[in-house]
């Protein structure tokens, strides 16, 4: 079900529309009590109907409105309305980072500035114990004034995937847990239906990464199966291999970003803006010590878990 111009969804009156997707369609409206245009967010039937989806959308869209930070879409409103649920958001003008990249990749000191806020963005929802769970270009929005992220969280209420849908970009159920997210952009603990934390957003960023520095997934086989298959066993080609001036500690960056298991990427999305402003400024002393030390750190603990096991 799609709205005409000038139908009201609670106080907002439809302009146009936007967009549709997996969740429901997006339409431009004005706040008809504030005279202002809003994106409003209307969600699919089947979710609306389901009150476990409905509940954790509504909860995790009042938590992400809490966050008031500029690298991440404000949320103003969420109400029910005739049967349908909605969330009025900010109206962006601009891109998304999936429609930049149709032009190829990025040059590493705009790949590195976006990453920077992407970074600052996610930080802060970590902060308040959100995890995104479904980071990807489509979710990174570029305005004049910067990145903001979409979708915070909302990743956790999976529609049903419809006939002929493309299952690489839909939330895939298995047992005994269930896999969601996006294929190309998925956690290994994503893809095993383990539980997941803000770790799952850093590999994620490390992927978005890639794909910035080098205008290609990290991961991408012909198959869903076969690209899962390869985000648990196979390592992306180097960053080197695309001939771009792309220095060591950013190489190591996204490779630590991409490790298979949680405990080998970086602690927090705080310590990547740190070294990612390290590498912009050219001051990389401290983050390639750091490196070392946690390297060693990790070769040790590696150790100590080969003698146990023997």
């Amino acid at each position: 079900m799609t709205y005409e111009t000038g139908t009201r969804i609670g106080r907002y009156e439809v302009i146009s529309l936007l967009g549709q997707g997996g969740m429901g369609a997006v339409y431009r409206a004005k706040d008809t009590q504030l005279g202002r245009e809003v994106a409003v967010k209307v969600l699919l039937r089947n979710l609306a109907e389901d009150s476990d989806a409905l509940a954790r959308f509504e909860r995790e869209a009042k938590a992400v409105a809490s966050l008031s930070h500029p690298n991440i879409l404000a949320i103003h409103d969420f109400g029910r309305h005739e049967g349908s649920v909605y969330a009025a958001m900010e109206l962006l003008e601009g891109e998304t980072l999936r429609s930049r990249l149709k032009d190829g990749a990025l040059p590493v000191s705009k790949a590195i500035e976006l990453a920077l806020q992407i970074s600052q963005g996610l930080a802060a929802a970590h902060d308040k114990g959100i995890t995104h769970r479904d980071l990807k270009p489509e979710n990174i929005f570029l305005t004049d004034s910067g990145v903001k992220i979409l979708d915070f969280g909302l990743a956790r209420t999976a529609p049903t995937p419809e006939e002929g849908a493309d299952l690489a970009t839909m939330s895939l159920a298995t047992e005994p847990g269930r896999v969601m997210g996006t294929v190309y952009y998925m956690a290994p603990e994503q893809v095993r239906g383990l539980p997941v934390d803000a770790r799952t957003d850093i590999f994620a960023f490390g992927a978005v990464l890639y794909e910035m520095l080098t205008g290609k997934r990290a991961f991408q086989a012909a198959t869903p199966v076969e690209t899962m298959n390869a985000i648990l066993k196979e390592d992306p080609p180097s960053l080197f291999e695309s001939s771009r001036s792309v220095s060591p500690a950013l190489e190591r960056l996204v490779q630590r970003c991409l490790e298979k298991r949680p405990d080998d990427r970086p602690r927090t999305v705080h310590d990547l803006a740190i070294a990612l402003d390290a590498i912009a400024t050219g001051s990389t002393r401290t983050w390639d010590a750091s490196a070392v030390a946690e390297e060693a750190t990790r070769k040790a603990r590696r150790q100590r878990l080969l003698k146990q096991a023997g």
